[in-house]
């Protein structure tokens, strides 16, 4: 027989750490929702464990009374994962942070699952090293969200998705089982890679609760650069000729479309743009010197090239971190544009370069009679295929229409997500990117691993 919840939330206040349970109208509404508002729900309850033994107790007493969890992390999603159903119960990871080991050595750092990204970063830097993994949200989102999810980000040309940035884990199961396999080898094949039942499925098979993360020498500097160009044609042999010239010092290649950018700048009020001129798409180039003198100069000769081979409209070389700051604000400001809009809808898609133009312009044109005017911004990390699509919709009942075009539009090319996960929001659509034997696979892997289905039901399958 299953324990009645006030049974359950009194037996787990006397077990946990003091705080560590909070209920009713002691819940914020951060609590509510991820960072896409849409859905919001007041859980049951708040959990605040401080330890991996507080999250093995709080699940194996969730596990014997079937009581569904959703895990929640920094809240930064897109995909609705961490926003509760009701009668859930949220188990949120943000005392469950702090980086605990750092070997610069052997370049591994080992961190709780709720310590932000910014903290990574900033731990790693304090050792001569980088944690390369980097998005908008640094300050907010955390490392465990990041590996739930997978994370991308800005240097995924460079570095990889998250997922090539972990070399172990720490997870527990459904039932409280605690699986420990905090590798710090670069080179181990002894049996199955455990942690990738963690990485990147969402918290739907264990909540990862530690991590051994790997670190990279920290450039001499980081170069920026800015670049316009006139056709998406040009855009493109612009980064097959930055990859050729600048070859693995290219870290980010980041595109925006000409609204966007204007969008942008207008809310940012932005008054001193680097080119008079508009022009229909803009590139955000990051390198990563190993001799900031010669490679400063190395770089301005390839834009140079750029303009007399007429790939580049325009081009400006950052000759500070203030005047990078100032071009990276533009392409980072995506999470804090996103809320100004009435009705607002983020997507993040990936697909081949060649089939982008055709795409764009489809969801625009199918999209028109919806929106009526209103914009929809085109962004993204052009260097690993990634496309994010901003829309305001004259009302969320146009919700499911909107969907269907820019979805439907990847049937057969491309992903309905490219790192931001499928969470809720997108798991009706999963289908046009997965085979069927795909999915019955992962419906497999959550029986096995969560018979009862606790952990955050409903999404991804």
């Amino acid at each position: 027989m299953t324990m009645p919840l006030a049974a359950l939330l009194e037996a787990l206040a006397a077990e946990l750490s003091p705080g560590a349970v909070v209920s009713g109208a002691d819940i914020g509404t951060r609590h509510h929702s991820d960072w896409t508002r849409q859905a919001a729900c007041a859980p049951v309850a708040v959990l605040r464990p401080r330890t991996t033994a507080e999250v093995s107790l709080v699940l194996g007493r969730c596990h014997a009374a079937s009581q569904p969890v959703v895990v929640q992390g920094g809240l930064t999603g897109l995909a609705g994962g961490a926003t509760p159903r009701p009668g859930e119960i949220a188990l949120s990871l943000e005392r469950l942070s702090g980086v605990e080991e750092v070997d610069p050595s052997g370049g591994t750092m080992r961190v709780l699952a709720g310590t932000p990204l910014a903290v990574v970063q900033d731990t790693a830097e304090q050792h001569g090293l980088q944690f390369p993994l980097d998005l908008g949200a640094r300050g907010s989102c955390s490392i465990g969200g990041n590996i739930a999810t997978n994370a991308g980000g800005n240097r995924v040309i460079r570095y990889g998705m998250t997922r090539a940035l972990v070399l172990g884990l720490e997870a527990v199961l459904a039932d409280g089982t605690i699986v420990s396999s905090l590798n710090t080898m670069l080179k181990n094949n002894a049996g199955y890679d455990l942690k990738q039942l963690f990485v990147g499925t969402e918290g739907t098979l264990g909540v990862v609760t530690r991590a051994v993360l790997r670190l990279y020498p920290l450039p001499g500097e980081r170069l920026t650069a800015f670049v316009a160009t006139d056709s998406f044609e040009a855009l493109v042999k612009l980064l097959a000729a930055a990859r050729t010239t600048l070859g693995g010092q290219l870290s980010s290649f980041e595109v925006m479309w000409s609204d966007y950018y204007e969008y942008a700048l207008e809310q940012l009020t932005v008054t001193t743009r680097p080119f008079a001129e508009r022009h229909p798409h803009y590139a955000l180039l990051e390198v990563e010197a190993l001799d900031p003198a010669h490679d400063t100069e190395r770089l301005g000769d390839f834009l140079g090239r750029l303009i007399e081979d007429g790939l580049a409209a325009d081009a400006v070389l950052a000759r500070s971190l203030d005047d990078a700051a100032r071009l990276w604000r533009v392409r980072d400001a995506a999470g804090e544009l996103i809320p100004r809009l009435p009705n607002p809808v983020a997507y993040d898609i990936s697909l081949p370069l060649a089939a982008m133009p055709e795409y764009v312009a489809r969801i625009t044109a199918e999209g028109a009679s919806l929106l009526r005017g209103r914009p929809a911004f085109v962004f993204g990390h052009l260097g690993d295929g990634n496309l994010h699509v901003i829309s305001s919709l004259h009302s969320y009942a146009d919700l499911a229409a909107y969907d269907g075009i820019v979805y439907g539009a990847l049937a057969g090319i491309g992903s309905v997500s490219a790192e931001h996960g499928i969470g809720v929001l997108k798991r009706k659509w999963l289908g046009l990117s997965r085979q069927p034997e795909e999915i019955a696979l992962m419906r497999s892997l959550k029986a096995a691993l969560d018979p009862r289905g606790i952990l955050n039901p409903g999404r991804v399958i």
